[in-house]
């Protein structure tokens, strides 16, 4: 189970970072305005920056100005992109105490709790990056398809793909530890129940004297003195 817990705490710490890169990322939506090679002009979006870049490699951003003018969908994707970082940060950390090649966390149950932790915060990290990233997608495939649509229209930018692939990695990991720690709460219910077995029958030999313990369902042969008996009499009884 070690291995399956440094795989699971490799690729959760991989989701971390994926999920890092595409919350820093400017490359949410992008869209090009290219009469020429020479003269391409692209325009990209991210959660904090707008930027604009040519064919040249000159690349031009700006912050967001103010976080009340933004849309609802963009201040969305920041709470849970933002929620997911910690929770992958606070995952990563517990997976090191809770994992059974660490000297640090205590006794094998405490360990498999911690590891069942980080387990939860993983798959939680990876469910709030799955969310934003599907929502912001969602926003930009609506917007794209929708004739009514005048103002510019943009494509789904490498940000959301990496975002994609970090929570995939941060499920898959938090499952693993999930599922690593059942083979401790399995062995722990186990000594318990045989340790409860082994005390009951000893206090039940032991309330006997030593020696009768054996004769304890034995049962004194049955009397039969009293049933029904066959009566003899002379043949002068009744003369």
């Amino acid at each position: 189970m070690s291995g399956l817990q440094i795989l699971a705490f490799v690729s959760g710490l991989a989701g971390l970072g994926a999920t890092i890169g595409a919350t820093a990322s400017n490359e949410w939506k992008a869209t090009s305005r290219a009469s020429s090679v020479i003269t391409a002009t692209w325009v990209l979006q991210g959660l904090w920056n707008n930027c604009a870049g040519n064919a040249i490699g000159a690349l031009h951003c700006r912050p967001h100005h103010t976080i009340l003018n933004l849309e609802g969908y963009i201040q969305a994707c920041r709470g849970l992109m933002i929620a997911a970082v910690c929770l992958g940060f606070f995952g990563s950390i517990f997976s090191l105490v809770g994992m059974k090649c660490t000297k640090i966390g205590g006794t094998d149950k405490s360990k498999a709790r911690i590891a069942c932790f980080a387990g939860v915060n993983f798959i939680l990290s990876g469910l709030c990056s799955l969310s934003a990233c599907s929502l912001y997608a969602h926003r930009i495939t609506s917007e794209f398809f929708d004739p009514m649509y005048i103002a510019q229209k943009y494509e789904l930018g490498a940000a959301l793909f990496i975002g994609w692939a970090g929570s995939i990695l941060c499920i898959l990991g938090g499952s693993i530890f999930c599922f690593s720690i059942t083979d401790s709460f399995t062995k722990s219910r186990s000594q318990v129940k045989y340790i409860y077995k082994g005390a009951a029958s000893h206090s039940h030999i032991s309330s006997y004297p030593r020696g009768h313990a054996n004769s304890i369902n034995q049962r004194p042969p049955p009397d039969y003195s009293g049933s029904s008996r066959t009566q003899h009499f002379d043949k002068n009884a009744y003369v």
